[in-house]
């Protein structure tokens, strides 16, 4: 295989470029086995396809139903050390890939969460980040997190973020404030409204901040909601790079690389400005006009 030539880049950005994957797939409603077995496929899958990561949708090993984990949150959520997880540890481990996993977690003192899980290449739970803004049902079942997550592989930092906390531009701001090059969403965007916030808000976290956005959707059933998919990646310009389907299992893959998001950042340089001019206007004088 002919390794491409690249640019060089400014030091603060990776050296070399990184191949990503989101994975969908129709899940079973509270079958934690039957759908970690699936995700270990997808992570198969992602290795062959030589993706380095691979991302799921939020609560991918129950499907989203707050109400269905209410009922028997020792059944339908996890911990880091659950043996259900152990088909996705072991093709983690095999392949040598990352994997950020959505479920309903539990911690010691039985406090549910909404969760992503960092599974490590050598099948160890590294990190767990906790949705931050929650929707409709959700504080009735879960407590937000309260802190964000960035992830460094190969050079390469990368935000986390669940769904809901992707319509907050603070959110994805966040992670570019902490140096991230790429925003990675796991989420469930429905066949209603949710194929235009997928549609708008993604393309927009991408070109705020000049990096790449990843989402991992549901598709199919999930609750009493229905997966629009799409999950796809996004460029530092906003552009679209990878679409895996409105329909059925599959993978979004994309290649991250250092040469483009130099280019891009050297002609939009809202990054470089961020820490400064956010607080500047978050903070300074406000005109106020009333019109008679």
């Amino acid at each position: 295989m002919t390794v491409p030539q690249h640019d060089p880049v400014p030091s603060d950005l990776p050296a070399r470029p990184l191949r990503i994957a989101a994975a969908q797939a129709p899940v079973l409603p509270g079958d934690v086995g039957a759908n970690a077995a699936r995700a270990a496929e997808l992570v198969e899958r992602a290795a062959a396809a030589g993706a380095r990561l691979v991302v799921f949708a939020e609560k991918f090993l129950t499907g989203y139903d707050p109400e269905l984990i209410a009922t028997d949150p020792q059944r339908y959520t996890v911990t880091a050390d659950d043996p259900r997880l152990a088909p996705i540890t072991a093709a983690c481990r095999a392949h040598g890939i990352t994997a950020v996993l959505g479920a309903a977690t539990r911690d010691a003192a039985g406090v549910l969460r909404i969760s992503a899980l960092v599974l490590g290449p050598d099948g160890t739970a590294l990190a767990r980040y906790d949705k931050q803004h929650q929707y409709g049902s959700e504080p009735s079942v879960f407590a937000a997190g309260t802190a964000g997550c960035t992830v460094e592989l190969d050079g390469w930092r990368l935000g986390l973020g669940i769904c809901y906390d992707s319509g907050f531009p603070e959110h994805a701001r966040a992670a570019a404030l902490d140096g991230c090059h790429a925003y990675l969403v796991g989420a469930l965007f429905g066949t209603g409204g949710g194929r235009q916030q997928r549609a708008v808000w993604f393309p927009a976290r991408a070109l705020d901040n000049t990096m790449y956005v990843l989402l991992a959707n549901h598709v199919g059933a999930a609750g009493d909601l229905t997966g629009c998919g799409g999950s796809s990646v996004w460029g530092p310009d906003g552009g679209l790079l990878a679409d895996a389907g409105e329909t059925g299992a599959g993978l979004a893959v994309a290649d991250l690389d250092p040469s483009v998001l130099a280019a891009v950042r050297a002609d939009l340089t809202m990054v470089t400005e961020i820490a400064t001019r956010d607080a500047a206007v978050a903070t300074g004088p406000r005109d106020r006009i009333t019109v008679a």
